[in-house]
């Protein structure tokens, strides 16, 4: 793999660094792990949606979470890495996020996939400018947008124009969101030696993590505003 030119941290020689595979394997298994999580709460929001309108817009959006993981899958395979491998360091911290947030309905289901996925893609979109390529590309490929977000703006305007409360609520429910996905987060990189030194190497230091964070904070008080909870 060669490293992208132009993003890529220098160590003090100047040199180009380059993550290890191990680094990568475990940032892509994260990652593949998060997609499958998507396409399972996608199906499973599909099958209480309110219509079949909106069934058949959540089943076409999980079918492209689940072509993401293919993608992720056949480049971990290429690191001579199985999926499955990838993956289990990250299950019990991301069902632990998902069972401490589950949705009480619909509408809950909506933000959390919406504000979820806006998290995670801003965060990978930011690792993607100085990983290796074909990495950096093979991410952002898969942060690309599965057509959830206008649809829940849509379904989630709609319901708070005819509820003052549910709009309360909902607000509520999105920074809580917010709190337990940062929690999770760090639980994980403290607990993966590999990936913490990736983002340290890759941000700098421990200040540019903490810039980033406050970037994530902003970018998620932003899309709570496009869904009218701000």
């Amino acid at each position: 793999m060669t490293a992208n030119s132009t993003d890529s941290p220098s160590d003090s020689s100047g040199e180009v660094w380059q993550p290890s595979d191990a680094a990568l394997a475990d940032l892509l298994g994260a990652l593949a792990y998060g997609e499958l999580s998507a396409f399972d709460r996608l199906a499973e929001d599909a099958r209480t949606a309110p219509t079949l309108v909106t069934r058949a817009a959540l089943a076409k959006m999980a079918g492209a979470e689940i072509g993401h993981y293919r993608l992720l899958e056949e480049h971990l395979r290429t690191l001579g890495v199985a999926a499955e491998t990838a993956m289990a360091p990250f299950v019990t911290a991301l069902d632990g996020y998902h069972r401490s947030t589950a949705p009480h309905d619909w509408l809950e289901s909506l933000v959390k996939v919406y504000l979820g996925d806006g998290l995670a893609a801003d965060f990978y979109s930011a690792v993607a400018g100085w990983l290796p390529e074909p990495t950096g590309s093979l991410v952002r490929k898969v942060l690309a947008d599965t057509g959830h977000g206008a649809f829940a703006e849509r379904e989630v305007a709609a319901a708070i124009e005819q509820n003052r409360q549910v709009r309360d609520r909902l607000a509520l429910w999105g920074r809580r969101l917010l709190g337990e996905a940062i929690t999770q987060a760090q639980y994980v990189v403290a607990d993966r030696d590999e990936l913490a030194e990736l983002f340290v190497r890759g941000f700098g230091d421990m200040s540019g993590i903490a810039v980033l964070f406050k970037k994530l904070q902003l970018q998620h008080n932003r899309r709570m505003g496009a869904l009218g909870l701000a």
